[in-house]
């Protein structure tokens, strides 16, 4: 079975420059001027028993103006770097020509599910590049990791695409590894917690799951950079690009009303050294508010559908289902309103503002304006259908040598 294994990183302009309006909006993109994770998690294949596999590394820039900078440097730390896995490149200009081609074979329409911007978006290509390359199975991995572990890529291929226990496995979970070498995770507690707690319902998840027996099984959360997607699931399943954060375990959520299942691998570790987030806690809260929003609207909304799976949020219990049920608004307004409090004793009174406005937005710009479960079957029909029209004959050739053409090792 053919296996490509998609690595994106993210880079923002000079560390003079920062962050304009309108740029794109990413955990910690690397500077164009500082050397970043990537080339650190390049490296750590070498300890890799299995190298039979494509990388794809991909780049995404946060605006426009630096794309061909960001592509520049990108190439010349691949060159650098030395690993011997077959290597490609993959960025603006190479999508560039992807929507031409698409373009001039009558379905420009199609340029619209594949974007080089927004984490769902990016996702989506970890999903597409595979498709067009031949591959049977697409693993997802960050820039912020290292492997450790030599045996990762033959646990990886192991139950992909197999039968167990008379299922086809389309989708196996793998799991970080903290940087103590531990998979709970470990934060500071704060009073607004109390209301907010998502730390202490995902280690009650990591412990039920990853810590014990069997060595499969079905889980209620993903992560999106240790996940193996076989193409019978990738083929007619994407991201939901209007999700903007926490867009792993969303496409679990869209997965399983489709009837897949991810199972959980808790030998499939990998470990996740992230640098430090930027952003201030009321913002990473914001956007956590907008993804459980959304995403109970999209439970909340669904329909009983031939073929299609009703997902209740007991389903995915501990985590994210504590987040999805009918209590999530008073969850965000106790919690929020301690924040604000922490803040005003700290002397940050702008921040603590922030804090009690998210509570505001969850009544409203949180609030999806139009029905989720419907945009995602219509989503869902768009994709397959660009999957299929892509996956053989002339268009598959000449995406593949788009793709191919930017071979670097």
């Amino acid at each position: 079975m053919k296996a490509c294994m998609v690595i994106p990183s993210y880079w923002g302009r000079e560390s003079t420059a920062g962050w304009l309006e309108g740029d794109a909006v990413y955990d910690h993109p690397t500077p164009l001027d500082g050397e970043g994770t990537l080339a650190r998690a390049i490296r750590s294949l070498s300890v890799l028993e299995e190298k039979d596999f494509e990388l794809i590394v991909m780049a995404a820039a946060v605006a426009p103006d630096i794309q061909a900078e960001v592509e520049e440097q990108v190439v010349r730390l691949l060159e650098t770097v030395e690993v011997d896995v077959k290597t490609i490149f993959f960025s603006h200009s190479h999508l560039a020509g992807i929507h031409d081609v698409l373009r001039s074979a009558g379905r420009e329409d199609f340029n619209g599910l594949l974007q080089l911007r927004g984490y769902s978006n990016i996702r989506n290509l970890c999903l597409f590049l595979p498709h067009i390359l031949g591959g049977e199975a697409a693993v997802l991995i960050d820039d912020d990791e290292v492997f450790e572990d030599p045996l990762f890529m033959n646990k990886a291929r192991e139950f992909i695409g197999q039968e167990v226990e008379g299922r086809l496995v389309s989708a196996v979970a793998g799991y970080y590894l903290q940087p103590d070498g531990g998979y709970h995770v470990e934060r500071p507690f704060k009073p607004w917690m109390r209301y907010w707690d998502k730390f202490a319902r995902l280690n009650e998840g990591h412990q039920a799951i990853i810590g014990s027996e069997p060595r499969l099984k079905t889980t209620p959360f993903v992560f999106g950079g240790n996940m193996v997607v076989h193409a019978s699931l990738f083929r007619v399943i994407p991201f939901d690009p209007r999700i903007t954060r926490g867009e792993d375990i969303d496409f679990l959520l869209n997965a399983r009303m489709f009837g897949f299942d991810f199972l959980l691998d808790n030998q499939l570790a990998i470990k996740h050294l992230p640098p430090p987030k930027p952003h201030p806690t009321w913002k990473g809260l914001r956007e956590d508010i907008y993804r459980f929003v959304y995403e109970r609207a999209k439970i909340r909304s669904q329909k009983r559908m031939p073929g299609m799976t009703m997902v209740a949020p007991e389903d995915l219990d501990p985590y994210p289902g504590c987040f999805l049920k009918s209590d999530l608004e008073e969850k965000i307004s106790r919690a929020c309103q301690l924040l604000a409090l922490e803040y005003l004793a700290q002397g940050e009174p702008e921040s603590a503002g922030e804090a009690l406005n998210n509570i505001q937005l969850a009544f409203t710009e949180a609030v999806p304006a139009s029905d989720p479960f419907l945009g995602l079957l219509d989503l869902q029909k768009r994709w397959r259908e660009m999957m299929e029209f892509t996956g053989a004959g002339e268009i598959r050739g000449k995406l593949a040598g788009i793709i191919s053409g930017n071979r670097v090792k």
